[in-house]
């Protein structure tokens, strides 16, 4: 990708001096003999003779291109200038990738391949940038060979389902199943001698200790909505797709019922399946850089000629922060914490009994400031969660936008807001807030939010691919009717049949 950039714009400039070469011939003026010679000259030399002269001879009052090797996209001692000025358009990501120039209004163009074997059936028909939902098919490159199977942990009611899904893919489909180290050690699991061969021959994992992202072809979740956040959260790039039971509490997220698993289950191994594409929420947490004086001390002798070497590095220190310059939340401080979000984000005031105050900024932009409980931030599968209850409008998966909805607001007019999927959303404490704040990921990995933090919060390109057992519209309201009751009363009876009367008559 970087060199394919190098060459574009050689390529360009070389362009741009053709381009010059046959205006100044057709300028309306008499025949110059002398520019014409200087011309044929140019056009005699190579490219790559005129590339180098204009390497080692730059124009008045414009900087030469660093090469690949000079920058290598990392910031010199001697080029600090330079890499300053083009850090807009080739500053490179954490991930590695170079950043976008500017924000899509439809967010990112999502994933179309999901694990290392499925991917979104082709249609050569769409036109669109969003391709339409009825076209989102599910077909495999490859067939299926690794299953991670996730079983709702200290339920036993699903010890038996559990037992019979492994021995089917095992036994019947010979496929390889991963499952969780504390799934097989369950105790009911061990006493049983019949399941002792199948549970032998599954692979375990642990969350936190071994990557299994580049493994597995396809999940099939056995419980409620929570196994398919779980799900998400052990795959924080591109997710294989999810096939869920209805096996728990509320099941808005599990289409399947476990009834007919193995009709199931063979159609998704043969391919052409609906599919949902779940958008998710990238988030990073940067903490601010707090120099404390015992530090100071300690890391002088080391750090000290680096600090002053820096010098347009350094913030200015205010209430013993260290705050960059520009717009709170910059890049100064270090990323503690990057996630890949289903549900939501919610920052709340935690156990303190005053109001949080927050600021929340869109794309650099101080938007409003929050003064409640909390404001939840939220992708569309997450607005039947919590941003429901919070009274926010419910939201189609497919629909690419952010939900920003106030949790309590102390103010009657401050209501949900939907903003597009491609705006890079900002949550900071306030100045004058009175206490800190709490910030969740889809319910997990609770950590408090201090003065000179925040919250960056963009479109993930890695949506969680759910298999629909319908369709994708007929599934989701659906759910909306079965879990939520949706629109659901007492029928109204109809009119009664005029008959003749004396009301009739008149």
């Amino acid at each position: 990708m970087t060199m394919y950039w190098i060459q574009y714009n050689m390529d360009s400039r070389a362009e741009s001096d053709k381009i010059g070469v046959t205006m100044s011939g057709h300028s309306g003026q008499g025949p110059q003999p002398s520019r014409t010679s200087k011309h044929r000259e140019r056009r005699s030399k190579s490219p790559r003779r005129r590339r180098e002269g204009k390497r080692s001879q730059p124009r008045g009052g414009e900087q030469s291109q660093p090469s690949l090797q000079e920058t290598g996209y990392r910031r010199l001692p001697g080029h600090r200038e330079q890499s300053a000025q083009t850090s807009t358009a080739t500053e490179p990501a954490d991930d590695g990738s170079p950043k976008r120039r500017a924000h899509f209004l439809h967010g990112p163009y999502p994933a179309t391949h999901f694990g290392p074997k499925a991917c979104i059936l082709p249609n050569p028909t769409s036109v669109m940038h969003i391709q339409d939902p009825a076209s989102q098919r599910l077909t495999w490159t490859n067939p299926p060979s690794n299953v991670l199977v996730i079983r709702k942990i200290h339920d036993e009611s699903l010890v038996e389902p559990f037992k019979e899904l492994c021995r089917y893919l095992v036994e019947e489909k010979q496929l390889m199943v991963y499952v969780e180290r504390r799934v097989v050690e369950d105790g009911t699991l061990k006493d049983d001698e019949l399941f002792g061969s199948i549970c032998n021959q599954l692979c375990t994992f642990r969350e936190g200790f071994d990557d299994i992202s580049d493994c597995i072809d396809l999940i099939i979740c056995l419980g409620g909505d929570g196994t398919l956040l779980y799900a998400s959260s052990l795959f924080q790039g591109s997710v294989p797709p999810v096939m869920a039971f209805h096996l728990g509490s509320l099941g808005f997220l599990t289409p399947f019922k476990f009834e007919s698993y193995k009709t199931e289950v063979a159609k998704v191994l043969e391919g052409n399946a609906a599919i949902t594409l779940r958008s998710r929420l990238k988030v990073k947490v940067v903490k601010a850089a707090v120099q404390q004086p015992h530090e100071e001390e300690e890391e002088g002798e080391e750090e000290g000629g680096q600090q002053q070497a820096g010098g347009e590095e350094q913030g200015e220190e205010h209430n013993g922060f260290l705050c960059p310059h520009g717009p709170p939340g910059g890049d100064a401080g270090k990323v503690t914490l990057q996630l890949q979000v289903l549900n939501e984000v919610v920052v709340d005031r935690g156990p303190s009994s005053y109001l949080s105050n927050v600021d929340l900024y869109l794309n650099g932009r101080l938007i409003t400031s929050v003064q409640g409980d909390g404001v939840i931030v939220s992708t569309p599968t997450g607005s039947t969660a919590y941003a429901a209850a919070a009274g926010a409008s419910m939201i189609h998966p497919n629909v690419p936008a952010i939900m920003v909805t106030p949790i309590c607001p102390h103010s009657l007019s401050f209501r949900p807001i939907v903003v597009p999927a491609g705006v890079e959303l900002m949550i900071t404490l306030s100045p004058d807030a009175r206490n800190t704040a709490w910030v969740s990921f889809d319910g997990r990995k609770r950590q408090e939010i201090q003065h000179g933090d925040c919250i960056k919060i963009t479109a993930s390109c890695y949506p969680v691919p759910s298999i629909c057992c319908h369709d994708l519209v007929y599934d989701w309201f659906e759910s909306l009717a079965q879990c939520l009751h949706w629109n659901v009363r007492k029928r109204q009876a109809g009119l009664a049949q005029p008959s003749d009367s004396s009301d009739t008559e008149n």
